[in-house]
């Protein structure tokens, strides 16, 4: 029998039904509380009701705490997901309970965030959003929910295609004005290798093998082992090295390799600026622009084209998985392939 009764500005509604708990909800009109005290009494005649009363005191806030805490620490990548953990929380969505959340509320979520970020950044915020729902119904027993992010459209997932590679000079001067001492040497070797950021950052000594000219990954970004091959020049960077105590090849966390990395942009590029005004000259505007250590990867990938390696050995170099994520990473010059031709 459900009840519904007016307090203040608001509308109290309470179901006691012989074999369920008793629920309870507040609405801002009548009609509203008729309607979920109908679809409730509904659900528990056909036996299929499920109480949705934790969803409806923890807010979405609470769940990413929570989500933050139990998940997140299990995963690659912890310092791009607690990014946008916390973009969620800041977010209006973030007050709101968990069952309160339909698809309506995220697609105005989505199309607001669209004007301000690419698709591939907003796909990529939507998908720990629903990765957070899934949780809370599957690990926290919340299976009275439905997930929202389910019911809209999500942006493209292909975004925009990278294909910034290396101009000539850009390499030297960046590692020229870095004031990291091992940057210049990390640069290269990823350039050498194609190694990702966070796997040159997990090198160990005891993995590599300069007389065979190999380095295992273990710790991949597909969670595969890995075996790379090393160029001479890869061999001479490394060989070059002072061996540290604890094993480790470089002693620097992946982040640290990206700031570093854009600080020695930043300040190469102020000299290049410096240099051109001085000879009364006008600055490249793309020279030292929009240059991510990411994008050593897609000049690694592709030098390994342009040298004449073929897809699979390319992939075997590089670890990737599928030729259409391979071809998102190369990037040929034209007056390259110009050189292989009769």
């Amino acid at each position: 029998m459900a009840y519904v009764r007016k307090r203040l500005d608001a509308w109290e509604v309470s179901i006691n039904k012989k074999g369920f708990l008793r629920q309870s909800r507040t609405f801002s009109t009548k009609s509203d509380a008729d309607k979920w005290a109908r679809h409730v009494e509904n659900e528990m005649d056909r036996g299929i009701f499920v109480s949705r009363k934790e969803a409806e005191n923890t807010t979405l806030s609470e769940a990413i705490d929570r989500y933050e805490r139990e998940v997140t620490p299990l995963k690659k990548g912890i310092s791009q997901e607690l990014s946008r953990l916390r973009i969620l929380k800041a977010s209006s969505l973030s007050s709101r309970t968990l069952a309160s959340i339909q698809g309506k509320d995220i697609a105005t979520y989505r199309d607001k965030r669209l004007k301000e970020v690419s698709d591939a950044t907003l796909r990529r915020e939507l998908t720990i959003l629903s990765a957070i729902f899934k949780y809370v119904i599957k690990e926290c027993g919340m299976t009275g929910l439905t997930n929202p992010v389910e019911a809209i459209r999500l942006p493209s997932a292909r975004g925009e295609i990278r294909d910034r590679r290396l101009y000539p000079g850009e390499l030297d001067r960046i590692c020229e004005a870095s004031e990291s001492p091992i940057l210049p040497h990390i640069s290269r070797l990823a350039i050498e290798t194609g190694m990702r950021q966070a796997e040159i950052a997990g090198m160990t000594w005891e993995l590599m093998d300069l007389k065979k000219r190999t380095v295992t990954l273990l710790d991949t970004k597909n969670g595969e082992k890995r075996l790379v091959p090393l160029s001479m020049e890869a061999v001479r960077i490394l060989s070059g090295l002072t061996r540290r105590i604890d094993g480790k090849v470089w002693g620097v966390q992946s982040h640290s390799i990206s700031v570093a990395w854009r600080r020695a942009v930043s300040r190469a590029r102020a000299v290049y600026e410096e240099e051109c005004q001085a000879k009364g000259e006008n600055s490249d505007q793309s020279f030292l622009i929009d240059l991510t250590f990411h994008d050593l990867r897609h000049e690694a990938t592709s030098r390994f084209f342009e040298k004449g390696f073929n897809p699979m050995e390319v992939s075997t170099i590089t670890g990737h998985k599928t030729l259409q994520m391979l071809k998102r990473y190369t990037h040929l010059r034209a007056e390259n392939l110009a050189k292989r031709l009769k």
